[in-house]
Parts: structure tokens; sequence; C-alpha cells
């Protein structure tokens, strides 16, 4: 066995367009798709001994780039196992590929993918392939990319209308295979001339269509997974507008459309579900007649089991939903020569369903988180602006607040006012001589000076303050 490590033997790394794991992938080689490649298969009867007398299968499934694979025949007997590296023929020369498939499952899938296959016809394995091998294969993988690039310089130089996709080089570097698109029939003679020169390599020429384009690159869908065709869809059938109708879509081409720019494959799947259930449902080119007017049909809906219907010259009043049983028995009216007289009559009233649970705390009221919550504390003025605009009944308990504020401002103030003597009356009541007890209080600390100094000083001097005074 050669020294072939993990990340190799998990071709999803190695087997891409530019070697090693791809951008944005981080599982190396272990994502749900089974790695970077396409319809990896599991052996389920890996385990499963043949029978006895019976010879292993000889026929083993070999995996190359992207969704090329190819069955090819085990003459030397070699002991295979799925992710070994073997070299193979090739038309010219050798190329090296990965096992997928081997045993009974391999004839299971002989039979699934090639009917016709004739084991004698089949190519052979050569070997097992050497870590020398497995360089030369890797430095061919990385040599694809740059090559893409030039081929696609020459193409725009000799003005051909085609577009390079993808480049395939051979394990032996004896051949490189060029896929390309084009919408009209190209000669590009000259162009294998100039990239025979380039590369120094054969070339060969192969025509893809833009489905099988997007399944080699790969991508990202408007469903937000993998491209369907480069993950798991083998066959393109073709896909028409009439699909888009059946499930009642808007024809709209950038909606409709995938990154091939041809119709979305996925509009096919459940297109026979859809035929189906509209078989139940009358034909809407059929138009309901009534005493208020003509009606005619506008849209079905699958799974409400309705048709809507509007009355001609009328298509602002609304559209009218029908049961398919109800637009019938308007129809056999009709026949009759009966006109019922308004559409309205013949709508379902549904009555809104009731939850299967029990509001136990509140999970329906969207007010519960409403309540006002009195602190202890006075709040700062941010805190009450933030309440104004939260509780619709903030502002009225704090208009009642500053009233209340207002009041005891006023009690207090009477208050101070009763406490207060009049010095009109004391200096009334007090002797003319006397100044000290006219009731008068110092003012500020220079009053106050004043008044202890003349405790200190002399009768005389008093007396001629007191007259100053006056």
């Amino acid at each position: 066995m050669s020294t072939f490590t993990l990340k190799d033997r998990n071709m999803g790394c190695s087997n891409c367009g530019g070697g090693g794991t791809p951008g944005g992938c981080q599982n190396n080689g272990t994502c749900s798709s089974g790695g970077c490649n396409k319809l990896e298969v599991y052996d389920w009867l890996g385990n499963m001994e043949p029978a006895n007398g019976q010879t292993p299968y000889d026929i083993v499934e070999i995996r190359f780039k992207n969704s090329r694979k190819g069955f090819y025949r085990n003459t030397k007997n070699l002991t295979l196992h799925v992710g070994d590296v073997v070299v193979v023929e090739a038309s010219p020369g050798k190329d090296v590929g990965v096992v997928s498939v081997v045993g009974e499952l391999a004839r299971i899938q002989v039979k699934k993918k090639s009917p016709g296959f004739k084991p004698v016809e089949a190519r052979k394995i050569i070997s097992i392939a050497e870590q020398e091998q497995i360089d030369n294969w890797i430095k061919a993988r990385s040599l694809e990319k740059d090559a893409m690039y030039q081929a696609r310089t020459l193409a725009l130089n000799l003005k051909l209308g085609m577009k390079i996709s993808d480049v395939e080089y051979q394990a032996d570097l004896s051949k490189a295979t060029f896929y390309y698109t084009a919408d009209e029939r190209v000669d590009f003679r000259q162009l294998i001339k100039d990239m025979a020169d380039t590369f120094k390599v054969r070339i060969e020429m192969r025509q893809i269509g833009v489905r099988q384009e997007a399944s080699r690159l790969g991508g990202i869908g408007s469903c937000g997974r993998e491209l369907c065709c480069s993950t798991w869809l083998t066959d393109f059938r073709s896909v028409s507008t009439s699909a888009a109708r059946y499930q009642q879509l808007s024809l709209n081409p950038q909606k409709l459309a995938g990154q091939c720019g041809k119709l979305k494959c996925c509009l096919n799947y459940e297109l026979d579900m859809y035929l189906d259930a509209i078989k139940a449902f009358p034909k809407g080119n059929l138009k309901l007649k009534t005493d208020k007017g003509t009606a005619a049909y506008i849209k079905t809906d699958v799974f409400k089991q309705q048709m809507w219907y509007v009355y001609e010259g009328e298509m602002n009043s609304g559209l009218t939903p029908l049961h398919p049983d109800r637009v019938r028995e308007i129809l056999r009216l009709n026949k009759e020569g009966k006109k019922p007289h308004d559409l309205v009559d013949f709508k379902d009233i549904v009555a809104p369903k009731e939850p299967d649970y029990s509001n136990v705390v509140g999970q329906d009221d969207l007010t519960r988180f409403d309540k006002i919550f009195k602190k202890k504390k006075k709040s700062s003025g941010g805190s009450n602006r933030n309440r104004k605009r939260n509780n619709p009944n903030a502002q009225k308990n704090n208009e009642q607040n500053g009233d209340k504020q207002q009041q005891n401002k006023t009690r207090r103030n009477q208050n101070r006012n009763k406490k207060k003597p009049n010095p009109q009356s004391k200096e009334e009541k007090a002797p003319q001589g006397n100044v000290k007890n006219t009731g008068k209080k110092p003012a500020d600390k220079q009053n106050r000076r004043k008044n202890n100094n003349n405790r200190g000083n002399s009768p005389n001097q008093n007396k001629k303050n007191e007259t100053s005074s006056e």
C-alpha cells in the first residue's frame, strides 16, 4: 500500500479542481453529501462474504474528478477497498482514480447505471498507485486552474463564442480535457493548435450543457442549500412553464430560473402531486352566473381546497373563496337555468379554532408587563421620564403628586408665618430707650461681632452707640 494520507483518501479535498479543502467547507470531506464528490456510495454490503464457491465480482467502480465515474475490471484480483487509489487504463496512457464501490454493491450499480455494460469490453485496473504516481496526480490537479484561465484568454483572442468552464488533466500529464458551453456551433481547430503549443499536451474539447456546467461548478441555490445537480441529481429532465402554472406560481423568470439560467429542476419535484390534486377541482375556464353578475375564475389554493372568483367589472370588490363542491353546485344550477343570488351565500364560514392548551401563567396576555410597580425610594427625573413614556397612567399620577406637593408647600409657609412674631407689636410693648429688645436678630456675622463688642464696652460707649444708631 502507498503512503496515501487520510486527507487524500477523502478525495473531496484533493480531487477538487484547485486541490485542498474548498473554501467555506471546513469539514475535510466529512459533510452530509459524502465529501465534495457527487453521489457518494455507502457500501452496506461490505461486511458480507460471498457464498461458498462464488468468486468475488471483478468489476469495480472508480471515481475521478467531480462526478465522472467508470467501471473497470480487476483482472489481477487485487485486494481493493473503498478509498484506495488505483492506476487504470486510459486512452491514451494511464489515469489515477479512487475506488468508490466494490463487491456485490458494484454489481447492483452496474445494473442500475449501465444496463448494457459488457465486462469483456471494460478497461482494466493496472495496479495500486504508488506515492510517486500520487504526487504526479496531485501536481496535475494543481495545473488545471491556470490552464483554464489561459485557455479562456486564447478563446477571447480568436473571438470564439464559447465559455470554457472546467479542465481535467490526466494523471500522467499526457492529455487535458477542456469542458465548454456554447450557444452555436464553434470552429475551434485553431484554438486546439494554440493550446497544444501552449500546454504541450494532447487537447480534447468536450461540449456540455448549461445544466452540466452548473453541476460541475456547484454553488448555493435560492433555498439556501447546495445545488441539487451538484449533489445528487443525475438526470436533467426538461422543465416547462406549465409546471409553474399548475403549482399556481408567478411566472417571474428571475425567481423560476436557477444558476444555470434555465428553469429550476425542483419545479418537477411536486408536479405529480399537484396534477393529482387538481383533478378534484372543477375546470377554471367555466364562469359562474348569479343575479348579481357573472363571476370569473382567478386562482386555486390546492392546500386549502378553495377556488377564488371575482365579479366581472368589479375587480376592486374583492375575491370570493369557494369550496370546489360549492362551485359544482353553482354550475349545476346554471345548467338547470337557475341563478343564485350572490356568491357570498355559498361561502363557507370557518370558525376560528381555540388553542388546545390552557392559559396558565398568562402567556397570551399582551399587557402583562404594563403593570406599575411602586418603589419606596424617590425616583429621579430620568426615571420619571421613562415611566411617562412606558406607562400611560404615569402622567396622571405625577400630576396628582405635584398637586399634593404644592398643597404641602403652602401649609408649611402658613405655619412659618404663624410662628414668626410681628416686629411692630413687639416694639410697641418694649420701652423706647431699650434698643436690645427690638426683637431683631443679626443677619450676618458682622452684626454678631458688633453685638459682642458692645457687650465688652463701658456704659458711656454704649450710650454713644445707641445715639448713633438712632
